[in-house]
């Protein structure tokens, strides 16, 4: 397994401990930045972070702000990108197992770090369930593939 990581600066505190953590964990990471405290962007910092993910450089991805909905957002942009704020191990572990989700979006000024690092446990370590789920997720990605414009489809 390979992470990329990327924050603003408000979420630069916590990434910084998802990072120790990881290494801990002997995951493979890169840090896409920022690696200051000076006031950013966060788009500037979660694109190449999705594109490395979407691209398959990376098999998932974790993004810290304050909130992590900007970040999700930014990282939803990019083709193939399932990205998903959570601020609970339940959300975190279902978007894994449900819905694919291949990044993870943190608020810094949500969580705590004890309860992040448990939220990126249950979203590393929890598999997609596929069967079920599948029908859904690929009608995502057709919606993804029409640029948004997908027929609906009754049941």
């Amino acid at each position: 397994m390979t992470v990329a990581l990327a924050s603003d600066h408000v979420g630069l505190p916590l990434k910084r401990a998802i990072l120790a953590h990881l290494e801990e964990r002997g995951v493979a990471c890169r840090d896409f930045g920022t690696n200051s405290d000076a006031r950013c962007d966060y788009p500037q910092f979660a694109l190449p972070a999705a594109k490395a993910v979407a691209d398959g450089e990376y098999t998932c991805g974790i993004l810290c702000c304050g909130t992590g909905i900007g970040m999700s957002i930014a990282a939803n942009k990019v083709a193939g990108i399932r990205c998903t704020a959570c601020s609970d191990g339940y959300s975190a572990a279902l978007s894994r197992a449900h819905n694919n989700a291949n990044m993870l979006a943190l608020g810094s000024r949500v969580v705590g770090t004890g309860l992040a690092l448990q939220i990126v446990d249950l979203f590393l370590d929890t598999p997609y369930e596929g069967g079920r789920h599948e029908r859904r997720l690929e009608q995502i990605c057709e919606i993804e593939r029409s640029g948004g414009s997908a027929a609906q489809k009754g049941d």
